[in-house]
């Protein structure tokens, strides 16, 4: 018995130790699992890699640079589309300007559009018109609701914001151009800055603006020590573009943000083409827009040949009121609508205007809704 169980052992060591010797790698294939190792940690980090780069892509889509526009969800009225080829909108490109309440690059909605501006380009003569629709004006948001049609760009973006425009003016708006605190500054600064006429009434809000800001930028602060014609810097000009406290109110608001454009349209022709280009690709990353980068390369190097010849607010002051209309607030009201839409075509494009039959049941809506509160 203690012969078997020895051997029994002997066997078992034996075994153990075939076993022992079977589970060694030899040099080779070492060196083959390491390597095995090595590609496999490669590979995760370059999933990593393309993840983050993805997810880059993504946000910045979310906030900046050039967007397609669903071209099946823009309105533009068939009776519009219909009489573009027979008047004089034919000759004329139509591009909405927004300016959102924003220093950290919120773009793209959620944001309401405290700028909203129609510029309006004679494409044989270069001439420009500029009409500022005021932020508060009442209006279908383009989906049957009314309320201040700075809403519209809070709730679907710029999409639903030129749908606003198209619907309630009859125009045929396809391209826009966003811009926040930081990208109107940083062009201005690219620029040198632009002369703007300061007046003892404007001085301190601007100040309080441009310090606001400044914290928000992480901007250095400049004071505007002195009123009168003088050279403002991005974050001064961008301050003097929000005044609202003065004489004129949202009414005068939207004038100096005329002001500051057409300031900036000036000074850009005195820029060599590098320079534009150079602020092109540089401020690209702090807008969002409809248009490639190449169309605005484009647009800037021909400069010299487009002339703001006129500007002006709508809803027309010879057509609008104010009051404040239930839980919306105060509202600046197109007493009627129809009159302001043929009033802004005959601005616009020099035609006698029959409003669209969708523009007439806008307007009868907007009297119905108002008429009580007007002040």
């Amino acid at each position: 018995m203690a012969t078997n169980s020895k051997k029994s052992r002997n066997s078992e060591s034996v075994k153990a130790s075939g076993n022992s010797k079977g589970k060694k790698m030899s040099a080779k294939e070492r060196e083959k699992k390491k390597r095995k190792k090595i590609l496999l940690f490669i590979v995760e980090i370059f999933v990593l890699l393309i993840m983050v780069v993805v997810l880059y892509g993504v946000l910045k889509g979310e906030k900046v640079g050039k967007v397609e526009l669903n071209e099946d969800e823009l309105v533009i009225n068939e009776e519009v589309k219909q009489r573009e080829e027979t008047t004089n909108m034919k000759g004329y490109r139509n591009i909405a300007l927004f300016g959102v309440d924003s220093t950290t690059g919120a773009l793209t909605k959620n944001t309401r559009s405290d700028t909203i501006m129609i510029a309006s380009i004679n494409q044989d003569t270069g001439d420009c018109k500029l009409v500022s629709v005021y932020r508060d004006t009442y209006l279908n948001l383009s989906n049957d609701t009314y309320n201040k049609c700075n809403s519209a760009y809070a709730k679907g973006g710029p999409e639903m914001a030129i749908n606003m425009l198209n619907m309630n003016m009859d125009m045929n708006i396809t391209d826009f151009v966003t811009v926040g605190f930081a990208g109107l500054t940083d062009t201005i600064d690219a620029l040198g800055g632009i002369m703007i006429d300061v007046d003892s009434a404007e001085i301190h809000h601007l100040n309080s603006y441009q310090f606001t800001m400044a914290e928000d930028l992480k901007r250095p602060y400049n004071e505007v020590t002195q009123t009168g014609y003088q050279l403002l810097n991005g974050l001064q000009a961008t301050a003097y573009c929000r005044i609202r406290y003065t004489a004129g109110d949202d009414f005068k608001r939207a004038e100096r943000q005329r002001e500051v454009l057409m300031a900036v349209a000036d000074k850009a022709k005195t820029a060599s083409p590098a320079t534009l280009n150079e602020i092109a690709n540089d401020v690209f990353s702090e807008v969002y827009t409809s248009l490639d980068l190449t169309e605005i390369v484009e647009l800037l190097g021909g400069i010299s040949k487009y002339n703001i010849v006129d500007q002006t607010g709508f809803p027309n002051e010879q057509y609008r009121a104010t009051g404040t209309i239930g839980s919306k607030g105060s509202c600046v009201i197109p007493v009627d609508l129809k009159e302001n839409v043929e009033w802004l075509h005959q601005f616009l494009f020099d035609e006698t205007y029959t409003v669209s039959s969708d523009v007439q049941t806008y307007s009868d809506k907007i009297k119905s809704d108002t008429s009580s509160y007007i002040r």
